[in-house]
């Protein structure tokens, strides 16, 4: 039997300290499978967005236990969280682009900090990931230049292209049209798929949950629900 992707096991989180500590996530269990879209809603301050940095290893986990690609995250050393991060792929609302870089080069960014993979491969490999999002045409042009569609495709290229076995995203959808969101979210499944990688994806758009696999919802800190069937297709 495979191993989870994510295996999350009565975690909490709180933010502040003494009088004004206040706690944002209450006991949350679930667990994310190779290959699964799950994408995860709820009101705004539901603590959507800090599970997903918990996931992450960009905030540290405080209580219960938080596996990420087998490795435990409460207690881990700086050292492995910045490992673990490397096979992480991110995506969110702001596509986070270098304006002094063209797009192949924001793409390559995320190539570099893999040792294993040789520089001579790496400009080929960026355009190719920039091909398979449509942007073939778009390779040497500067954010500036890029449609808000555009850029987010760029930045689902630069999450992507180290085929990383989770990929975590929070809400890329939200400053694009119907179509233009809809188009992301396609392509970001369909390539996940095809790696084999899982993906959590948080949002508001209630015009792509027919995409996931799954749907969890988030109120008040807690998961209310693990197992909403989706929407179907059309």
């Amino acid at each position: 039997m495979l191993q989870p992707i994510i295996a999350i096991e009565n975690v909490s989180h709180y933010f502040g300290a003494g009088r004004l500590r206040k706690q944002i996530l209450f006991d949350i269990t679930t667990i994310v499978e190779p290959g699964e879209v799950v994408i995860m809603t709820g009101p705004s301050g539901s603590g959507k967005t800090t599970l997903l940095t918990l996931i992450g290893a960009l905030r540290s986990t405080q209580s219960g236990s938080l596996k990420v690609l087998g490795q435990e995250l409460r207690g881990g050393s700086e050292n492995k969280l910045v490992e673990l991060r490397r096979n992480i792929g991110y995506i969110f609302q702001a596509h986070n682009l270098l304006n002094s870089l063209r797009a192949w080069q924001n793409v390559q960014m995320s190539i570099e900090l893999h040792s294993e993979i040789p520089a001579s491969e790496s400009r080929d490999r960026a355009e190719s990931m920039l091909e398979a999002v449509g942007l073939a045409d778009w390779a040497t042009q500067y954010p500036s230049e890029l449609s808000g569609g555009q850029k987010q495709r760029v930045a689902i290229a630069r999450a992507l292209v180290c085929n990383p076995k989770l990929v975590l995203a929070d809400e890329p959808t939200a400053a694009l049209d119907k179509k233009s969101g809809r188009d992301v979210v396609e392509i970001m499944h369909d390539l996940a798929k095809k790696q084999g990688s899982a993906i959590v994806l948080v949002t508001h758009d209630n015009r792509i949950l027919d995409l996931a696999d799954r749907i969890i919802h988030m109120e008040d800190g807690r998961l209310s629900s693990l197992d909403v069937t989706p929407l179907a297709n059309g």
